[in-house]
């Protein structure tokens, strides 16, 4: 028969003597800190040695060492008076009595009458106001502290040695076995969830998992998220095995790990997919300073620069198109459109409403509105399909936006609305869309002659 392969960290009776590097392969799986891992094996010891060496109520402490796997045992007890807990000296013959009534009651010789008899307790007090009662295996007197150690005073914690133990039984084993396993776990979902949650607000890459219905799980690593359908691109399909770019939106701590919720559709997921791309976003030096997304169809970003020299819309697109063009593909194809941010209202306002070219703005700072007008061949443009085009440029820059036609002649022919307030930019525009549908189905009807 062929040998046992004998590991470098077992000796030749089979013991294993090499803790330290156990330690440390378990911390480099499980992707726990070094501390816990031997906090966990201490809780383990010292519940074995209780199960087999101890009493009820004690309070046990192992100090384990990792070098030669030995440990030792301390009996923790905290000094107290009659300030932090309830001396019941009064009711001690009471309780002998009731103890001994408990063994009566088993005996066949009890009066059935006197043990139907009801037994008057004293009222409860109030939780809060009760202090924990005294018990000897874990509680000093100051006096009896004082002999252990000189100057003890109340609320120190006193350890006493007890004596080594090495064998014990199969209940106190598999305690401790227990015990191990449960804090790992433990553990281990605590580092899952510290580590997703400083990514919280971040795009990672994942891949798709498996789909139930509508809800996508997305293996991150070390955890699965989940893309519900609200946070779902809807013309998107996600195929088993894909690799996608997430937003982590939310992470909450759960008995099976962390909860990890995603979404495609968040606006932020542009901003950090534009960092990804563009390195002046990453360095600060060009700054998204607004976003109006419509996931799935259009989406529109207001970027400035903060240092002179720097053409921040030219940074976000790249050379030939690059970097626009690889979150574009990212996003299955939505369309991107970077305008030039202004402090000046109304030339922002006439930015974010291109590509149509744009004749005036009148600004109401009271109602904070603005009328725009475009020359009548741009107004199917400035509107967009469905009156996407104005929406996202009222959202993007918080006012309130009417589009005029003008015509050749100078008269002036409302064509759209689009509303917006400034403390709800996710608002939907539904009066928006519902004039600006019927406007555009008006502007198809005509030549295409007309509209150039």
């Amino acid at each position: 028969m062929p040998r046992r392969k004998k590991y470098a960290d077992e000796d030749e009776a089979g013991k294993i003597t090499d803790y330290g590097s156990i330690i440390s392969q378990i911390c480099d799986e499980k992707g726990i800190a070094k501390d816990k891992v031997i906090e966990t094996i201490e809780a383990a010891l010292a519940a074995a040695y209780k199960k087999d060496y101890g009493k009820r109520g004690q309070n046990i402490k192992a100090v384990f060492n990792e070098k030669n796997g030995a440990a030792e045992f301390y009996l923790v007890k905290e000094v107290v008076d009659e300030t932090t807990r309830e001396f019941p000296i009064e009711e001690a013959d009471d309780a002998d009595m009731a103890d001994k009534a408990d063994k009566m009651d088993k005996t066949d010789g009890v009066d059935k009458k006197e043990k139907k008899k009801p037994v008057e307790l004293p009222p409860v007090e109030d939780e809060e106001e009760r202090l924990p009662r005294y018990n000897s295996e874990r509680d000093l007197t100051v006096p009896e502290a004082k002999k252990i150690k000189k100057g003890a005073k109340v609320g120190d914690v006193i350890e006493l040695k007890l004596e080594m133990k090495k064998d014990y039984g199969r209940v106190a084993a598999q305690t401790a076995k227990q015990v191990i396993i449960q804090r790992i776990r433990e553990a281990e979902r605590d580092a899952m969830f510290e580590e997703y949650k400083d990514k919280e607000g971040q795009v990672i890459s994942g891949v798709v998992q498996r789909v139930e219905g509508r809800n996508v799980f997305i293996d991150l690593g070390k955890s699965v998220g989940v893309l519900f359908p609200s946070e779902q691109i809807e013309s998107e399909r996600c195929r088993i095995g894909q690799r996608v770019k997430v937003y982590v939106a939310k992470v909450e701590s759960g008995s099976k790990g962390p909860g990890i919720s995603l979404s495609r559709i968040h606006p932020l997921m542009i901003q950090k997919l534009f960092e990804l791309e563009v390195p002046e976003i990453f360095a600060g030096t060009v700054e998204i300073k607004a976003i109006a997304r419509e996931a799935g169809g259009r989406s529109k970003i207001a970027v400035a620069s903060n240092e002179e020299g720097i053409d921040p819309i030219g940074s976000c697109v790249g050379q030939k198109g690059t970097r626009v063009m690889a979150v574009i593909d990212e996003l299955g194809g939505e369309k991107i459109d970077i305008v030039l941010w202004d402090e000046d209202a109304s030339k922002f306002i006439a930015a974010a409403l291109s590509p149509a070219k744009v004749l005036n703005v009148e600004i109401n700072e009271e109602e904070r509105s603005a009328k725009v007008q475009v020359p009548d061949d741009q107004l199917s443009l400035a509107i967009g399909k469905k009156g996407q085009n104005v929406r996202l440029a009222a959202k993007l820059t918080g006012w309130k936006i009417d589009i005029l036609g003008v015509k050749a002649d100078g008269e002036t022919v409302e064509a759209a609305e689009a509303e917006l307030e400034a403390e709800n930019p996710e608002a939907p525009a539904d009066k928006v869309e519902e004039e600006a549908k019927a406007v555009a189905e008006e502007m198809a009807e005509k030549p295409k002659e007309d509209k150039k």
